[in-house]
Protein backbone atom coordinates (compact mmCIF):
# COMPACT_ATOMS: atom_id res chain seq x y z
CA UNK A 1 0.00 0.00 0.00
CA UNK A 2 1.24 2.93 -1.05
CA UNK A 3 1.52 6.07 1.54
CA UNK A 4 1.09 9.68 0.81
CA UNK A 5 4.67 10.46 1.92
CA UNK A 6 5.84 7.92 -0.95
CA UNK A 7 2.97 8.96 -3.42
CA UNK A 8 4.20 12.56 -3.25
CA UNK A 9 7.64 11.25 -3.80
CA UNK A 10 7.17 8.85 -6.82
CA UNK A 11 5.02 11.99 -8.29
CA UNK A 12 6.61 14.97 -10.45
CA UNK A 13 6.14 19.02 -9.31
CA UNK A 14 3.84 19.94 -12.12
CA UNK A 15 5.42 20.68 -15.14
CA UNK A 16 8.62 19.41 -14.14
CA UNK A 17 9.19 16.63 -17.16
CA UNK A 18 6.14 18.37 -18.99
CA UNK A 19 9.13 19.77 -21.79
CA UNK A 20 10.52 15.88 -22.18
CA UNK A 21 7.64 14.22 -22.87
CA UNK A 22 6.16 16.92 -25.33
CA UNK A 23 8.46 17.07 -27.23
CA UNK A 24 8.80 14.37 -29.46
CA UNK A 25 4.52 15.29 -29.93
CA UNK A 26 5.51 18.95 -31.14
CA UNK A 27 8.57 17.83 -33.00
CA UNK A 28 6.36 15.39 -34.87
CA UNK A 29 3.83 18.16 -35.37
CA UNK A 30 6.29 20.43 -36.67
CA UNK A 31 7.91 17.72 -39.16
CA UNK A 32 4.06 17.11 -40.32
CA UNK A 33 3.28 20.92 -40.53
CA UNK A 34 6.66 21.46 -42.88
CA UNK A 35 5.77 18.49 -44.91
CA UNK A 36 2.41 19.55 -45.58
CA UNK A 37 3.19 23.35 -46.32
CA UNK A 38 5.82 21.76 -48.83
CA UNK A 39 3.10 19.33 -50.54
CA UNK A 40 0.81 22.78 -51.22
CA UNK A 41 3.61 24.44 -51.93
CA UNK A 42 4.30 21.95 -54.95
CA UNK A 43 0.79 21.45 -55.71
CA UNK A 44 0.18 25.16 -56.29
CA UNK A 45 3.01 25.57 -58.66
CA UNK A 46 1.35 22.67 -60.43
CA UNK A 47 -2.26 24.61 -60.79
CA UNK A 48 -0.18 27.45 -61.68
CA UNK A 49 1.51 25.54 -64.69
CA UNK A 50 -1.53 23.87 -66.02
CA UNK A 51 -3.59 26.92 -65.62
CA UNK A 52 -1.53 29.65 -67.43
CA UNK A 53 -2.09 28.17 -71.07
CA UNK A 54 -6.00 28.08 -69.48
CA UNK A 55 -4.87 32.02 -68.67
CA UNK A 56 -3.82 33.29 -72.07
CA UNK A 57 -6.46 31.45 -73.83
CA UNK A 58 -9.43 33.14 -72.01
CA UNK A 59 -7.98 36.80 -71.91
CA UNK A 60 -6.99 36.58 -75.47
CA UNK A 61 -10.63 35.47 -76.39
CA UNK A 62 -11.60 38.99 -75.24
CA UNK A 63 -9.17 41.20 -76.87
CA UNK A 64 -10.23 43.03 -80.28
CA UNK A 65 -8.36 42.14 -83.36
CA UNK A 66 -5.88 45.32 -83.10
CA UNK A 67 -4.72 43.72 -79.23
CA UNK A 68 -4.47 39.91 -79.43
CA UNK A 69 -0.86 39.52 -80.63
CA UNK A 70 1.83 37.39 -79.78
CA UNK A 71 3.81 40.27 -78.50
CA UNK A 72 0.76 40.78 -75.77
CA UNK A 73 -0.57 37.19 -75.19
CA UNK A 74 0.00 38.32 -71.49
CA UNK A 75 -1.36 41.41 -70.90
CA UNK A 76 -5.07 41.79 -70.00
CA UNK A 77 -7.34 43.50 -73.08
CA UNK A 78 -7.05 47.49 -73.43
CA UNK A 79 -10.91 46.67 -74.36
CA UNK A 80 -12.47 43.65 -73.27
CA UNK A 81 -14.85 42.50 -76.13
CA UNK A 82 -17.24 40.01 -76.98
CA UNK A 83 -17.21 40.41 -80.44
CA UNK A 84 -14.60 36.66 -80.42
CA UNK A 85 -16.88 34.82 -78.38
CA UNK A 86 -20.37 35.84 -80.45
CA UNK A 87 -17.98 35.02 -83.90
CA UNK A 88 -17.21 31.73 -82.39
CA UNK A 89 -19.98 30.49 -81.66
CA UNK A 90 -21.95 31.24 -84.52
CA UNK A 91 -18.89 29.31 -86.64
CA UNK A 92 -18.89 26.20 -84.40
CA UNK A 93 -22.96 26.03 -83.18
CA UNK A 94 -24.10 23.85 -85.99
CA UNK A 95 -20.56 21.45 -85.09
CA UNK A 96 -21.26 21.43 -81.44
CA UNK A 97 -24.51 19.65 -82.26
CA UNK A 98 -23.53 16.86 -84.68
CA UNK A 99 -20.75 16.49 -81.53
CA UNK A 100 -23.56 15.97 -79.44
CA UNK A 101 -25.21 13.72 -81.79
CA UNK A 102 -21.96 11.61 -82.04
CA UNK A 103 -21.15 10.72 -78.55
CA UNK A 104 -23.93 10.19 -76.60
CA UNK A 105 -25.32 7.34 -78.63
CA UNK A 106 -21.79 6.07 -79.30
CA UNK A 107 -20.93 6.34 -75.71
CA UNK A 108 -24.38 4.76 -74.20
CA UNK A 109 -23.94 1.96 -77.20
CA UNK A 110 -20.30 0.98 -76.63
CA UNK A 111 -20.71 0.75 -72.47
CA UNK A 112 -23.67 -1.49 -72.87
CA UNK A 113 -21.94 -3.90 -75.13
CA UNK A 114 -19.29 -3.73 -73.44
CA UNK A 115 -21.12 -4.62 -69.97
CA UNK A 116 -22.28 -7.54 -71.86
CA UNK A 117 -19.18 -8.94 -72.73
CA UNK A 118 -17.51 -8.23 -69.27
CA UNK A 119 -20.39 -10.11 -68.13
CA UNK A 120 -20.10 -12.87 -70.38
CA UNK A 121 -16.49 -13.04 -70.31
CA UNK A 122 -16.31 -13.14 -65.91
CA UNK A 123 -19.31 -14.80 -64.44
CA UNK A 124 -20.87 -16.48 -67.79
CA UNK A 125 -18.12 -17.92 -68.80
CA UNK A 126 -17.63 -20.35 -71.71
CA UNK A 127 -14.49 -22.50 -73.21
CA UNK A 128 -11.93 -19.73 -74.54
CA UNK A 129 -13.37 -17.09 -73.01
CA UNK A 130 -10.11 -15.65 -72.16
CA UNK A 131 -8.88 -16.51 -75.34
CA UNK A 132 -12.02 -14.16 -76.70
CA UNK A 133 -10.83 -11.17 -74.32
CA UNK A 134 -7.03 -11.23 -75.09
CA UNK A 135 -8.61 -10.93 -79.38
CA UNK A 136 -10.91 -7.91 -78.25
CA UNK A 137 -8.40 -6.13 -76.23
CA UNK A 138 -5.82 -6.59 -79.20
CA UNK A 139 -7.56 -4.11 -80.87
CA UNK A 140 -6.96 -1.47 -78.11
CA UNK A 141 -3.12 -1.84 -79.41
CA UNK A 142 -3.40 -1.27 -83.04
CA UNK A 143 -2.88 2.05 -84.23
CA UNK A 144 -5.38 4.09 -85.76
CA UNK A 145 -3.14 5.63 -88.44
CA UNK A 146 -2.21 1.94 -89.54
CA UNK A 147 -5.86 1.00 -90.22
CA UNK A 148 -7.46 3.95 -91.64
CA UNK A 149 -7.30 3.87 -95.24
CA UNK A 150 -8.56 0.28 -95.22
CA UNK A 151 -11.40 1.67 -93.34
CA UNK A 152 -12.18 4.01 -95.23
CA UNK A 153 -12.33 1.49 -98.14
CA UNK A 154 -14.68 -0.83 -95.88
CA UNK A 155 -17.04 1.99 -94.64
CA UNK A 156 -17.25 3.06 -98.56
CA UNK A 157 -17.97 -0.50 -99.51
CA UNK A 158 -20.72 -0.34 -97.22
CA UNK A 159 -22.12 2.75 -98.38
CA UNK A 160 -22.46 4.15 -95.05
CA UNK A 161 -22.68 7.75 -95.50
CA UNK A 162 -20.09 10.18 -93.86
CA UNK A 163 -20.34 12.24 -91.28
CA UNK A 164 -22.49 11.16 -87.88
CA UNK A 165 -23.50 7.87 -89.63
CA UNK A 166 -19.94 6.49 -89.78
CA UNK A 167 -18.70 8.47 -86.74
CA UNK A 168 -21.38 7.02 -84.59
CA UNK A 169 -20.28 3.34 -85.71
CA UNK A 170 -16.12 3.70 -85.33
CA UNK A 171 -16.82 5.20 -81.63
CA UNK A 172 -18.81 2.38 -80.91
CA UNK A 173 -16.69 -0.45 -82.57
CA UNK A 174 -13.40 0.90 -80.62
CA UNK A 175 -14.90 1.82 -78.05
CA UNK A 176 -15.68 -2.06 -77.19
CA UNK A 177 -11.78 -3.09 -76.04
CA UNK A 178 -11.30 -0.55 -73.43
CA UNK A 179 -15.10 -0.75 -72.35
CA UNK A 180 -15.00 -4.64 -72.38
CA UNK A 181 -11.62 -4.31 -70.14
CA UNK A 182 -13.08 -2.26 -67.40
CA UNK A 183 -16.58 -4.11 -67.17
CA UNK A 184 -14.64 -7.39 -67.07
CA UNK A 185 -12.58 -6.11 -64.16
CA UNK A 186 -15.30 -5.04 -62.42
CA UNK A 187 -17.52 -8.32 -62.39
CA UNK A 188 -14.76 -10.01 -61.67
CA UNK A 189 -14.82 -8.78 -57.64
CA UNK A 190 -18.75 -9.59 -57.97
CA UNK A 191 -19.49 -13.08 -55.93
CA UNK A 192 -20.39 -15.95 -58.18
CA UNK A 193 -22.49 -16.95 -55.97
CA UNK A 194 -24.99 -14.27 -56.98
CA UNK A 195 -25.36 -15.94 -60.47
CA UNK A 196 -25.53 -19.35 -59.24
CA UNK A 197 -28.43 -18.18 -56.71
CA UNK A 198 -29.96 -16.82 -60.17
CA UNK A 199 -30.18 -19.96 -61.83
CA UNK A 200 -31.38 -21.87 -59.03
CA UNK A 201 -34.27 -19.70 -59.07
CA UNK A 202 -34.34 -20.41 -62.62
CA UNK A 203 -33.35 -17.21 -64.73
CA UNK A 204 -30.94 -17.35 -67.78
CA UNK A 205 -28.23 -15.68 -68.73
CA UNK A 206 -30.47 -12.77 -70.00
CA UNK A 207 -31.92 -12.25 -67.15
CA UNK A 208 -29.85 -12.63 -64.71
CA UNK A 209 -27.96 -9.79 -66.31
CA UNK A 210 -31.01 -7.28 -66.54
CA UNK A 211 -32.18 -8.27 -62.88
CA UNK A 212 -29.26 -9.09 -60.77
CA UNK A 213 -25.84 -7.43 -62.72
CA UNK A 214 -26.84 -4.60 -64.56
CA UNK A 215 -28.16 -2.91 -61.49
CA UNK A 216 -25.24 -2.99 -59.73
CA UNK A 217 -23.01 -1.76 -62.52
CA UNK A 218 -23.58 2.12 -61.81
CA UNK A 219 -19.75 2.74 -60.92
CA UNK A 220 -18.48 0.90 -64.24
CA UNK A 221 -21.28 2.91 -66.18
CA UNK A 222 -20.12 6.08 -65.25
CA UNK A 223 -16.59 5.82 -65.74
CA UNK A 224 -17.34 4.44 -68.78
CA UNK A 225 -19.60 6.82 -70.42
CA UNK A 226 -16.94 9.46 -69.12
CA UNK A 227 -14.39 8.02 -71.11
CA UNK A 228 -15.80 7.34 -74.07
CA UNK A 229 -17.76 10.62 -73.95
CA UNK A 230 -14.17 12.69 -73.71
CA UNK A 231 -12.36 10.08 -76.47
CA UNK A 232 -15.28 10.65 -78.65
CA UNK A 233 -15.70 14.87 -77.85
CA UNK A 234 -11.59 14.96 -78.80
CA UNK A 235 -11.27 12.64 -81.86
CA UNK A 236 -10.17 13.98 -84.95
CA UNK A 237 -8.40 11.93 -87.16
CA UNK A 238 -11.96 9.69 -87.91
CA UNK A 239 -13.50 13.51 -88.28
CA UNK A 240 -10.80 13.97 -90.79
CA UNK A 241 -11.58 10.86 -92.15
CA UNK A 242 -14.95 10.18 -92.27
CA UNK A 243 -16.34 13.54 -92.43
CA UNK A 244 -16.04 17.22 -93.53
CA UNK A 245 -16.67 20.76 -92.51
CA UNK A 246 -20.54 20.11 -92.98
CA UNK A 247 -21.21 17.55 -91.60
CA UNK A 248 -18.09 17.09 -89.06
CA UNK A 249 -17.90 17.23 -85.78
CA UNK A 250 -16.74 20.48 -82.95
CA UNK A 251 -13.10 19.51 -83.25
CA UNK A 252 -12.67 19.67 -87.64
CA UNK A 253 -15.28 23.05 -87.24
CA UNK A 254 -12.21 24.41 -85.07
CA UNK A 255 -9.35 23.49 -86.97
CA UNK A 256 -11.51 24.75 -90.03
CA UNK A 257 -11.95 28.07 -87.94
CA UNK A 258 -8.42 28.23 -87.43
CA UNK A 259 -6.99 27.81 -90.79
CA UNK A 260 -9.51 29.85 -92.19
CA UNK A 261 -8.19 32.57 -90.10
CA UNK A 262 -4.96 32.21 -91.02
CA UNK A 263 -3.65 32.25 -87.26
CA UNK A 264 -4.28 36.14 -87.47
CA UNK A 265 -7.76 36.44 -85.37
CA UNK A 266 -6.28 34.61 -82.32
CA UNK A 267 -9.09 35.96 -80.28
CA UNK A 268 -12.01 34.50 -82.22
CA UNK A 269 -9.65 31.03 -82.01
CA UNK A 270 -9.22 31.17 -78.91
CA UNK A 271 -13.01 31.34 -77.76
CA UNK A 272 -13.98 28.90 -80.42
CA UNK A 273 -11.42 26.53 -78.46
CA UNK A 274 -12.92 27.49 -74.95
CA UNK A 275 -15.92 26.98 -76.22
CA UNK A 276 -15.43 23.32 -78.04
CA UNK A 277 -13.25 22.10 -74.57
CA UNK A 278 -16.38 23.50 -71.91
CA UNK A 279 -18.64 19.87 -72.63
CA UNK A 280 -16.28 17.67 -71.89
CA UNK A 281 -15.05 20.16 -68.86
CA UNK A 282 -18.60 20.43 -67.23
CA UNK A 283 -18.79 16.45 -67.62
CA UNK A 284 -15.50 15.91 -65.90
CA UNK A 285 -16.66 18.85 -63.01
CA UNK A 286 -19.73 17.11 -62.17
CA UNK A 287 -19.16 13.47 -62.33
CA UNK A 288 -15.46 13.14 -61.71
CA UNK A 289 -15.60 11.94 -58.28
CA UNK A 290 -17.72 9.19 -59.62
CA UNK A 291 -14.97 8.30 -62.00
CA UNK A 292 -12.33 7.73 -59.97
CA UNK A 293 -14.49 5.72 -57.19
CA UNK A 294 -15.92 3.52 -59.97
CA UNK A 295 -12.54 2.65 -61.30
CA UNK A 296 -11.20 1.95 -57.46
CA UNK A 297 -14.22 -0.13 -57.30
CA UNK A 298 -13.43 -2.56 -59.46
CA UNK A 299 -9.23 -2.57 -58.52
CA UNK A 300 -9.53 -4.67 -55.31
CA UNK A 301 -10.92 -8.21 -55.41
CA UNK A 302 -13.38 -9.43 -52.35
Amino acid sequence: MTTPIAAAATTPPPGADAPQLDAPRKKTQNRFGVGRTVRFAVMILFVMIVLTPVYVLFITSFKGAGDASPARAWNLPETWVLDNWIGAWNALAPSIGRSFMIVIPSAIISAFLGSLNGYVLSLWTFRGANLVFTLILFGMFIPYQAVMIPLLEIMLGAGIPSGVPSLILLHIIYGIPITTLIFRNYYQTIPHELVEAGRMDGAGMLRTYWSIILPISIPSFVVVLIWQFTNAWNDFLFAVFFSSSRNGPVTLALNNLANGALLQDYGISMAGALLASLPPLVVYILLGKYFVGGLMSGSVKG
